[in-house]
This record gives structure tokens, C-alpha cells and sequence, in this order.
């Protein structure tokens, strides 16, 4: 073949222009995107803040590298021997001498460039690492062992491991590099007669071993420090971070004795540079890898063997102390002190308490985690609209001015429900939620006019909503659309040409907006319009007519994607929540700082810690795998429904990894003072952090080293006796209720325990989860002392009680399930209380309507009602005392709508009924003691009223009169 043509060549070159064109546009689009999404969210600094930090990193460490690398490649071939021995060897490395001589330098700017670029790709991952370490403040705590301040371990410590890991590497690398130049020019010598190394070839390379065994000094003396937050297993504990006797006893003495002996043998390995020999260095080198064997290995394991097996628990002790000491701190649960609770109460107060179960909380039988389907059938309205799998709990003010448990959900949008899937609907005129829909937590609807019996009773509803929380705004202007929220996952384009879709109402016409936000990215601009268009790939955002001036991009909808982008140094919650706020529905997010590096503090998970029998299917899990030995909730974000604006707030004023972030990135989190009281009444306990601390106490309630270490009063999360499908924890819950010795019920979030093992209850817990409370955030332990049936127990006995059984075998008969909701546990009176709601699923409504209530109490039967009161009633032994039903604050009010009075044919057959079973009552009677004219008398009462009634059914008198004459026996 020929050479191409002038025009083919132009072509081809023109083609591989832009090529390289299209490409960088393509790297340019991402960075363009991400700059403009940050600048539109004000939070700019963020973008700058962490890219600098990258950039810088790349740089300094890919040239330090690229310069460690090619100095010593260079320096190789400068000290290359002017003649090269005529041997085999060395002739067959001519050709490649003779074959890269031309392109020296060419080889080496490519060398250390490939070398240089990866290793600032790797640096740049450590900018969290590099801006806690020039950041860092003081946490004002100090380890036991090396009285360093824990700001050490937490913020340097990872930065001088990062700084010698990577020494490691330079110098390893130097040295592959230097020894290959060696060979190839002579100075290593591998089969050639003579001396098997030049006088300068053995200096170089000496100094680069003399480098590397005094990074290894250096590795040994960071070690020592490394040991108070080193991992290991503890048959005793599990999971174990911090110095043992072992450790504190051999092993910290044996890593002082290494540095010693490495820095000995790295300066002879440097006194090569005069002696031109290795003899002494590699006796040096060898001494030091015995060392590390027989110190470092063999020395430590004599002693656990034959020191610490035999008398392990007195051995340990004093480290069990500090571990439990430092867990307890790190986890924000030294506070957290049991307290003995008897458990069952006291069998002859049945009367007291019964009234004082009126008070003790406000028992929540609207069951979030369940009611999303009720929301879904009944609020939904367009197919279009979708509510989450589990809703959340919140306060609000009721009529009565109190604070009333509320469940609330947002109607977010649903695209798989739009009648027409395509470019422009789905992104054009489908574009926001609409509505807050909220219901009481402890009441559902009782009267059949205002709807289903069972179903929840809203005090928020419709389309555009109407109720309490459109009420309770000052300005009477609350915004109901929902541009942001967890469903929301699909970019939209708004405000320019095309019209969105505002709501169909069910009478009158389809209302269309123009989003008047300030969010997004504005399209207005040709280059704006190519980036997204590449960055989403997306052609059509860039030439189409529905796109024009105005029109702005919105995306990265959801609140956890929001609040994580503009604080990427933050560990976001699973679950945010949304509360209407002075009109404006806003997303509240807890964020968490964390840290590995707390000295003695044992790790946990936080994907295995916070999974629940909810994180399933329902809700999303906090951090997967993020590894952890320190957490606080120190931020409260927002991000509000309809403009995405976040803010971030702090919360925990006296956290030094906050303060550290706070450092690093100025003027991104406001102060707490810069909350609203209107905001802070709707703040509550994190969840997430709450089941942290819980599973850390079934161990760390512990305080005593010795039965600590025995774990006889160890404690588990019991699983979730409701839900069938798994055995994954029992999921905490929101109840407003009274702990013993308080006079009013707190806002608070709780679980139960069980003794390890074993199915009774073994403790119960509570955090006040109010923002507005002085003791906010404090954890009460009630230790059960004695056997009180846990709460897969009490569900047990609950399937098994006649009236479920029938319940169930009814519900079957009508095409329905029974669904239990969520089981509450209640302290009262020296017991404790537990309360659950049964919906039954299914037939001409297919959502759950809440239909019967079962109640236990102290060990004794479940009952099993179709009110709270009746229930409560039928526990406490006092039936007909309840006289006109409690507040809903109060008991949750359940009660059936007042049935009407029987006529006709059917009061003729049940009076009927009633006279034959008096007659039978008074034959047993006799038949049972003949003396007894008790029973007999009131036997025949019974049959006297049984007769009224029939002869009041026929016509021949009214049911109030009775027979003159009582017959006598």
C-alpha cells in the first residue's frame, strides 16, 4: 500500500484533534457541572476547599516521587563504571544500552512521570487525612498509657503513618529503579567474573537500605503509640481496641528494643559509603529480623502463655478498666448507669394502676412503620404521587395546645406513575410532590362518617392539603411542593419554556406553576447546556426548544445526597425526616462526626450497628462499612422542599472533630444559637446514634473489669417479634412517656434488652429525644431484676391467646392478614407495659385498618381488646370503671363507633336465645350445690330480663318492664 493522500492525512489528523477535543471536553463537562451545582448551593468553598487540597497533594507528592525516583535513576547511571567486563552478560546488555541510548531522556521523563502520577492519584485520597492534621484541635484528653492528648491518635497519628507508608514506597521504588540501572550498565554484576558490585554501586544502594531501615525505626517507634488504638480479639469481650497486659508488657518494650537495633543497623548500613562493604550491614540486618522474630513474636506469645492464661482476669483487669472507661466516653454513654427495676409490680395496686396507665404515655397505635399503605390509598390521589415505606414520627401542637405524636410523610413525586413516560414528561412537566399529609399517632378514626373505622385519623390531608399544619404557619403562605425529597432521584428542568404540572385537584381545573426557587443551575447559556448534556447524557438538553432562558436544571434531589455533597466530612444518618417549619417544609438530617482513632475505645460497624428489621427494605443503612470508635451528632442539617437550600447547623458546641472541620472549612456551619425555636421544637434524637449506643451498652453497662470480663450480665438487642420474615433487632421507637420518677412524659426514643441468651427482659432503655429538654440526650437504664417475660415472650403468648385465634380465623374468612404493629414497652408502677396495635390487611380495603389492641402487664396474660381502654380495663382487672373514653394523649383512643339496637326478626331470635341460656345457667346451678340460691336467684333474673326482652320483641310489652311475680325455687 501506498502512503495516504494529503486529504486523508488532514482528515485523520483532523479527526484525532478532536478526538483529544472531545475528550477533554468530556473531563472539563464534570468539573464545569460540579463548580456550578456547588456555587448554586452557596457552599462554593466546599468545591475550592477540597480541590486545592487535591491538587496540592498530587502535586507535592507526585513530584517528590517522580524526583526520588529519577534522582536515583539518574545517579545509577552517572556512577555506571566507564568499561564494561567482556563477558556474556554484558554483551547481551549491550543491545539494550546501544538500543535506548537515543532516548535517555525520554525514558526517564517517562519513568518518573508514570511513577509521579500515580502516586499523587493515591495522595489525593488523603486530603480528609491531611486537613485533620493541620486542622487538628485538642480534644483536652490524654490515653492512659502515653499521657498523649487523643487529638494525637485521632488527627496525627494517620498522617505520619500515610508519610511513612509512603517513604516506604519512594524508597522502595528508588531502589528497584537504581539497582536495574546498576545492572544494566555494569555495576551489578550477576554472573560476570570479578567483584559482583562497583565501590559506587554498593554505596548507593547502601544508602537507600540505610534510608529504608530508618523508616523501619521510625515504624517501630509509631508502633508503640499504635498499640493504644490496635484491633484485636478478646475471647473474653470480642472485639477489643487498646493495650492488653501482653501488649503493655511485651510487646511495647519489644518495639523500643527494635527501634534501638534498626537504628543501629541503619547507620551501618550508611557507613558503607567508607568502609565499600556489606558485611556489617547485613549482620546488622539479619540481627535486626531475629530480633523482630524472637522479641516481637516468640517473646510475647511466652508471656500470654505463661503469664497471663493462668491468671487472665487479674492480668487483664486494669485494661479492661481503661477500655471500659474510654468505650464508654467515646460513645457518649459514660452517663448511662443502670438502675434496678423490679419488672412486674405490685398485683394488689391493680386499681392505681389502672389510672396511672391514663398518664404514662401517649401510646403511639398508629404504627409508622406500618400505616404507609393507609397514606398510600387514601392520600394519594395521583398515580403519580408516592409516600415512603416507613413514616416518621414528630410533634406538633394539638387543639388542646399540647404537643401531640404525630405521623407525617410527604406525597412525593413517583415518574413510574406518570400516564405518559417520555423525555419532556419525565423531566419537564412531572416535576415536584405536593403536600405534607400528616395523622395523630395515638388515634384512628372511630366514626364511619368521617370514613373508614381503623384507618388513621388525619389532621392533614388533600390535595392541595388543608388541616392543622397549613393552620399553624404564621403567614398563612406555606408552600406545599416538594422539589426535594428521598423519592426524589431524577433530575428536572424548570422555569423556562415548559410548563410543569402543579396538581390535579378533584374538582376544577389541572393547576400548571414555573418554579420560582432560586435553586439549580441555570441552562441560559450554550456552554451550561453542553456540559449537562455530556455530564448527563443527555443530547437533548442541549438542542431542545423546551429548554431556553430561565430554565434551570435541578439535581442531587434527595436531602442526603445534598448534605453529604457539602459536607463530605460529615457521616449522614439513615433516616431523614421532614417538619414543616413557619410554612415551609424542611428535610432535617442528623450528620455525625467520627473518628477510628480513640485511644482504648473498642470499634464498631456502622452498617452492622444500625441494621434493623426496617434497614431491609425500608430505610437506608448509615455508613456500610465504616469502622468506628468515636461518634458524636454534633451537625443538624436542613434542606429545604422546595428551593434544596442546606443548612448546616452545629449542635454538639464541645466536639474537637467538629471544631477541627469547622477549621478547615470556614463559615460552612452556623452556630446553634442561629436556630430557630421554631426549628428546634421539631429536633429530635437520631436514631442511628441511638442504636450505636445501644448495642455498645449490652457490654459497656458493665462497669466492673471483672464481671466485665466474665460477661455474666451481658445483654442483647432481642430481634423483632413482629416481623416474621427475619430475625434482624427490633427497631427503636418514638414515645412520649414518664420514666419512674418524673411527673411528666418526655419526649423519647427506646428499646428493650435481653439478657444474652436468653428471651426475658433483661433491661430497658430511653433517651430524652426532645431537642427543647434540659436533658436532652440523656440515657435512663432500667435493669429488670425480676423474670419478666421479654418481648418475642409476650408475642408468643400473645398468638397464642382464644381471641386471637378467632380474630385470625375470621379475618381468613374475609380475604384479610392480621398485621401487628409495633410492640411498646412502658414502665409503670414497678413494671412494665406492653401495648400493641393488630391491624388486619385486606378485603374491600386493602391497607391496614387498625382493629383490635392487645395489652400485658407484669408477667400476667395478654389481653386482647377492640379499644386501648378496654384493654387496659381488662389488664388491671377493672372492667367498667372506664365510664366515657381518655384524651387520645392519654390512652390512644381506639374505640368502635356506638352500635345500634337490634330489631325485628334479629332481636326476636337473640332474646330467644338469651331465655334458653338463663333457663339452662339456673338448672346447672342447682345441679351444682342444691343450697346454692344465689346462683339460682340470679339465674333466674337473668331469665326474668331474657323473657321481657322476647315479650318486647313479639310487641306485647316495652324491654324496661318486668314480670310482677318472681318465681320462687
Amino acid at each position: 500500500m501506498g502512503r495516504p493522500s494529503r486529504r486523508v492525512r488532514t482528515l485523520l489528523m483532523t479527526l484525532g484533534v478532536l478526538a483529544v477535543l472531545a475528550m477533554a471536553f468530556v473531563m472539563f463537562a464534570g468539573f464545569w457541572t460540579d463548580w456550578l451545582w456547588y456555587r448554586s448551593v452557596n457552599y462554593s468553598s466546599v468545591f475550592t476547599t477540597t480541590l486545592w487540597t487535591k491538587i496540592g497533594l498530587f502535586a507535592f507528592f507526585g513530584l517528590l516521587m517522580a524526583t526520588a525516583v529519577g534522582v536515583n535513576i539518574w545517579l545509577a547511571h552517572r556512577l555506571r563504571p566507564p568499561l564494561s567486563a567482556m563477558s556474556l552478560e554484558q554483551q547481551s546488555l549491550d543491545r539494550y544500552r546501544m538500543g535506548i541510548a537515543p532516548y535517555k531522556k525520554w525514558v526517564l521523563l517517562a519513568i518518573t512521570a508514570l511513577v509521579g502520577l500515580i502516586a499523587g492519584a493515591s495522595a489525593t485520597g488523603q486530603w480528609r487525612t491531611w486537613l485533620m492534621w493541620v486542622n487538628g484541635v485538642p480534644f483536652g484528653q490524654k490515653d492512659p498509657q502515653f499521657k498523649m492528648d487523643v487529638s494525637f491518635y485521632a488527627f496525627d497519628l494517620p498522617w505520619y503513618r500515610f508519610m511513612l507508608g509512603f517513604g516506604f514506597a519512594a524508597v522502595i521504588l528508588s531502589l528497584i529503579a537504581a539497582a536495574l540501572t546498576h545492572y544494566l550498565y555494569g555495576g551489578l554484576r550477576i554472573t560476570s567474573p570479578g567483584a559482583r558490585a562497583t565501590g559506587a554501586a554498593t554505596g548507593h544502594l547502601s544508602v537507600l537500605l540505610g534510608i529504608f531501615v530508618s523508616l523501619k525505626a521510625v515504624a517501630y517507634w509509631l508502633d508503640r503509640y499504635g498499640l493504644a488504638v490496635k484491633s484485636s480479639d478478646f475471647k473474653a469481650t470480642g472485639n477489643w481496641t487498646g493495650l492488653r497486659y501482653v501488649d503493655a508488657n511485651a510487646y511495647l518494650p519489644a518495639k523500643t528494643i527494635l527501634f534501638c537495633i534498626a537504628a543501629i543497623c541503619a547507620v551501618l548500613f550508611f557507613a558503607t559509603l567508607w568502609r565499600r562493604t556489606w558485611q556489617l550491614p547485613v549482620i546488622g540486618f539479619g540481627l535486626m529480623v531475629l530480633s523482630a522474630i524472637l522479641i516481637g513474636g516468640l517473646y510475647p506469645a511466652i508471656v500470654q502463655k505463661f503469664q497471663v492464661q493462668p491468671n487472665e482476669q487479674a492480668k487483664e483487669s486494669p485494661y479492661i478498666q481503661k477500655n471500659i472507661d474510654a468505650t464508654r466516653k467515646a460513645y457518649g454513654i459514660d452517663s448511662a448507669k443502670p438502675e434496678d427495676y423490679a419488672g412486674k409490680g405490685d398485683p394488689s395496686q391493680k386499681a392505681k394502676q389502672r389510672e396511672d396507665a391514663k398518664s404514662a404515655a401517649s401510646y403511639r397505635v398508629v404504627d409508622s412503620n406500618v400505616v404507609s399503605p393507609a397514606f398510600q390509598q387514601l392520600q394519594q390521589e395521583r398515580k403519580y404521587y408516592q409516600f415512603p415505606a416507613t413514616l416518621d414520627v414528630d410533634r406538633y401542637t394539638g387543639p388542646d395546645g399540647k404537643p401531640q405524636d404525630t405521623v407525617i410523610g410527604l406525597r412525593e413525586l413517583d415518574i413510574t406513575g406518570i400516564p405518559k413516560r417520555n423525555w419532556i414528561n419525565d423531566h419537564f412537566t412531572y416535576t415536584h410532590g405536593y403536600g405534607a399529609i400528616a395523622a395523630k399517632g395515638t388515634s384512628v378514626i372511630t366514626d364511619p362518617t368521617d370514613g373508614t373505622v381503623g384507618s388513621p385519623d388525619f389532621t392533614e390531608s388533600g390535595l392541595p392539603t388543608s388541616g392543622q399544619l397549613s393552620d399553624d404557619t404564621t403567614d398563612k403562605k406555606y408552600e406545599q411542593r416538594i422539589y426535594y425529597g428521598e423519592k426524589t432521584e431524577q433530575y428536572s428542568i424548570v422555569g423556562g419554556p415548559q410548563k410543569e404540572l402543579d396538581y390535579e385537584a378533584s374538582t376544577g381545573p389541572t393547576k400548571y406553576t414555573s418554579y420560582q426557587g432560586k435553586s439549580g443551575v441555570s441552562l441560559s447559556n450554550t456552554l451550561n447546556r453542553a456540559a449537562y448534556a455530556v455530564s448527563f447524557g443527555e443530547p437533548q438538553i442541549l438542542y431542545s426548544g423546551a429548554v431556553g432562558e430561565g430554565s434551570r436544571i435541578l439535581y442531587n434531589r434527595t436531602p442526603k445526597e445534598r448534605v453529604e455533597a457539602v459536607a463530605p466530612w460529615l457521616t449522614i444518618d439513615g433516616d431523614a425526616y421532614p417538619a414543616v417549619v413557619n410554612g415551609r417544609i424542611q428535610w432535617i438530617v442528623d450528620a455525625y462526626t467520627t473518628t477510628n482513632g480513640y485511644p482504648y475505645a473498642s470499634r464498631t460497624t456502622l452498617g452492622d450497628t444500625t441494621a434493623d428489621s426496617l434497614t431491609t427494605n425500608q430505610r437506608a443503612v448509615v455508613a456500610q462499612q465504616n469502622q468506628v470508635n468515636y461518634i458524636r451528632n454534633s451537625v443538624k442539617a436542613t434542606v429545604d422542599a422546595y428551593d434544596g437550600s442546606v443548612k448546616l447547623y452545629q449542635w454538639d458546641t464541645e466536639d474537637p472533630v467538629l471544631k477541627t472541620w469547622m477549621k478547615a472549612f470556614p463559615g460552612t456551619v452556623k452556630a446553634k444559637g442561629e436556630i430557630s425555636d421554631e426549628l428546634k421544637s421539631h429536633l429530635r434524637y437520631p436514631q442511628d446514634m441511638f442504636k450505636v449506643q445501644r448495642e455498645l451498652l449490652t457490654r459497656y453497662h458493665v462497669t466492673e473489669p471483672e464481671q466485665f470480663y466474665s460477661g455474666s450480665d451481658a445483654w442483647q438487642v432481642p430481634d423483632d417479634p413482629t416481623n416474621k420474615k427475619d430475625t434482624s433487632a427490633v427497631p427503636p421507637y418514638y414515645l412520649s412517656l414518664k420514666m419512674p420518677g418524673e411527673s411528666e412524659q418526655k419526649f423519647s426514643l427506646t428499646t428493650t434488652f435481653t439478657p444474652a441468651g436468653r428471651p426475658n427482659l433483661g433491661a430497658f432503655m430511653a433517651v430524652d429525644a426532645d431537642a427543647n429538654s434540659d436533658d436532652y440526650g440523656s440515657i435512663r437504664l432500667l435493669r429488670v431484676t425480676e423474670t419478666v417475660q421479654g418481648p418475642s415472650q409476650v408475642q408468643s403468648e400473645l398468638n397464642g391467646v382464644p381471641e386471637v385465634a378467632t380474630f385470625v380465623r375470621d379475618l381468613r374468612g374475609t380475604d384479610s392478614d392480621i398485621e401487628y404493629g409495633n410492640l411498646l414497652t412502658i414502665p409503670l408502677d414497678g413494671g412494665f407495659l406492653y401495648v400493641e396495635p393488630v391491624y388486619a390487611r385486606g378485603g374491600s380495603q386493602n391497607y391496614p385498618l387498625l382493629k383490635k389492641v392487645a395489652v400485658a402487664y407484669g408477667g400476667g396474660k395478654p389481653v386482647f381488646k377492640d379499644t386501648l381502654p378496654e384493654a387496659l380495663d381488662a389488664v388491671f382487672e377493672q372492667q367498667g370503671t372506664t365510664t366515657e373514653p381518655p384524651p387520645p394523649s392519654d390512652e390512644g383512643e381506639t374505640t368502635k363507633p356506638p352500635q345500634k339496637p337490634a330489631t325485628g326478626d334479629a332481636a326476636l331470635k337473640a332474646a330467644i336465645a338469651d331465655v334458653l341460656k338463663a333457663h339452662e345457667d339456673a338448672d346447672a346451678a342447682l345441679a351444682k350445690d342444691p343450697k346454692d340460691w344465689g346462683a339460682y336467684g340470679r339465674a333466674q333474673e337473668d331469665l326474668d330480663d331474657a323473657l321481657a326482652r322476647l315479650a318486647a320483641a313479639e310487641g306485647k310489652q316495652s324491654p324496661s318492664e318486668s314480670p310482677s311475680e318472681k318465681k320462687s325455687p
